[in-house]
């Protein structure tokens, strides 16, 4: 059951995906800053979620690895050299995050 909430999440960020969002505008949570972003199909991640025992081979959305959280304010030292994205399932610890959408700072 878990998954399929977690399809339907992945499934409505993939689709705004396209164009990005303004950070201003994540609502999921804090914007993140990943080290790097791909789907499922990549095989550096696809073994990554294997070794977490998560299914989603299903979801096409972008999925960050390595994600710590930034301010979007812009505090000093909150600024992000990677991949800023917001996604709707960080519940991984930072290792990998779901459902995600680039973000413009």
């Amino acid at each position: 059951m878990q998954f399929k909430y977690l399809a339907a999440f992945a499934l409505g960020a993939s689709l705004a995906a396209a164009t990005g969002i303004p950070a201003s505008q994540c609502n999921t949570g804090p914007v993140q800053c990943c080290n790097s972003t791909g789907t499922a199909k990549d095989p550096s991640i696809s073994k990554l979620l294997g070794l977490l025992n998560i299914n989603v081979s299903d979801i096409t959305a972008i999925i960050g690895v390595t994600c710590t959280p930034i301010s979007v304010i812009g505090v000093g030292g909150n600024s992000c050299t990677a991949q800023p994205v917001c996604c709707s399932n960080n519940n991984f610890n930072g290792v990998v995050a779901i459902g995600c959408v680039p973000v413009s700072l």
